[in-house]
């Protein structure tokens, strides 16, 4: 009882726009459960090969890039509430007509205008969140948001399974749909224009340019090559567990959907904790990125199945730790500039990622097998932290100065 009235006490402090704008993300993420099985609807269900898949992908990719610039542009001009309801209610309806494209250039031009439209949200959702948030709890804001994500993440890829057995691939898209257009009425009814008007009109006099924020820069990078690991996750793995270690659509659902819900009881105690350590947000993004490294190195030690279930705990907890410091670490930079802009720069930061991770995972897998391609992963994760280990000296020099 202690250890439940302990967890539910790390929420305590968070404004009840912050709350809001997690379920808004609660109802929007539990229908997404088509991505994680994307690159197997067009290898098994449209029967596209790795190469034409790989592309597909990077158009993915490309639409995520566009979309990250574009909604950060559109947030500084117009404000986050617009740019979250028209994002939101067209990401449904382009969703839903998805799943009537079946050549390689229609599917190509419509991935792209799906990311496009759906990722002009996360920067105008970010500018929102950080609206929202005092200082002192911004990094648990975007916890609970990450709760919010990981919880329909760990529902959705175990009722999209479900679908897919009872159903089919069509059914994903329309729930896909459906969820975000529901999402939208949530945001209408519950966050109103004239509470965030203020809010929307916040600027910074004689704004920094993030291409003039070094250290930043070299976050940013960091950041793109984590993502290509990270992303992994969601394109070649499946592909993997059902190849090597035939696991069905279902049991991916379930052992993807322990990664949410693992992040859903643990993350926001793991996060206050750290918060009261005294390591610094670089060094503790620096342990993220070496465990989540480390989950495609231990698929390589044995053929033991259990092995999925060892790599997937070390992506969780590394998950856990990098992507909420790395957010609160944006968020503490883009106080010196334009936050859209700032914010949009740390989205496109791992929508490059979608663009060439995804293609160069399928690639690799297509051209020298499984095992080469998770060593080339984890070499990726070292290069990953040597420049978090640079951000972190720069950090410290410039506090000296």
């Amino acid at each position: 009882m202690k250890l439940f009235r302990n967890y539910i006490a790390t929420f305590k402090g968070l404004s009840k726009e912050v709350w809001w704008l997690a379920l808004i993300t609660l109802i929007n993420r539990a229908g997404t459960m088509v991505i994680p099985f994307l690159s197997l609807y067009l290898t098994k269900d449209l029967d596209f090969s790795f190469s034409d898949v790989a592309w597909i992908m990077s158009a993915f990719g490309l639409g995520s890039v566009v979309g990250a610039y574009l909604g950060g542009k559109l947030t500084d001009r117009f404000g986050f509430y617009k740019v979250m309801i028209y994002s939101l209610f067209l990401t449904g309806l382009l969703f839903i007509s998805l799943q009537f494209l079946n050549t390689f250039i229609s599917l190509c031009l419509g991935i792209f205008l799906v990311m496009l439209v759906a990722d002009s949200f996360r920067p105008a959702m970010m500018v929102a969140m950080s609206a929202y948030s005092t200082p002192e709890n911004k990094t648990r804001s975007i916890t609970l948001i990450r709760l919010a994500i990981n919880l329909g993440f760990s529902a959705g890829p175990a009722v999209g399974g479900i679908i897919i057995t009872t159903m089919s691939y069509s059914g994903l898209f329309w729930i896909d749909g459906l969820t975000c257009i529901l999402a939208t009425l949530v945001l209408i009814r519950v966050l109103h224009p004239k509470k965030s008007t203020t809010l929307d009109e916040v600027k910074v006099e004689n704004p920094q340019p993030p291409k003039r924020d070094k250290a930043f820069i070299v976050f940013l990078v960091s950041m793109t090559l984590f993502g290509i690991i990270f992303l992994q996750y969601f394109s070649t793995i499946p592909i993997y567990y059902k190849d090597v270690h035939q696991l069905t659509e279902f049991e991916i659902g379930l052992l993807m959907g322990m990664n949410g819900m693992i992040i859903f009881l643990l993350e926001m105690p793991l996060i206050k904790g750290l918060e009261m350590g005294r390591r610094t947000k670089a060094e503790l993004m620096l342990i993220g990125a070496l465990l989540v490294g480390a989950s495609f190195f231990v698929l390589n030690l044995t053929t033991w199945i259990g092995i999925l279930i060892i790599g997937m705990l070390l992506m969780t907890v590394g998950e856990m730790i990098i992507f909420p410091f790395s957010n609160a670490f944006a968020m503490e930079r883009a106080s010196k500039g334009n936050q859209g802009e700032y914010l949009a720069l740390y989205n496109i930061s791992f929508s490059i990622a979608h663009i060439g991770g995804h293609n160069a995972g399928l690639q690799m897998i297509d051209y020298m097998g499984y095992e080469n391609t998770w060593y080339i992963m984890s070499i990726i994760a070292v290069a990953s932290m040597l420049l978090l280990i640079i951000l972190r000296y720069m950090l410290k020099t410039s506090k000296l100065k």
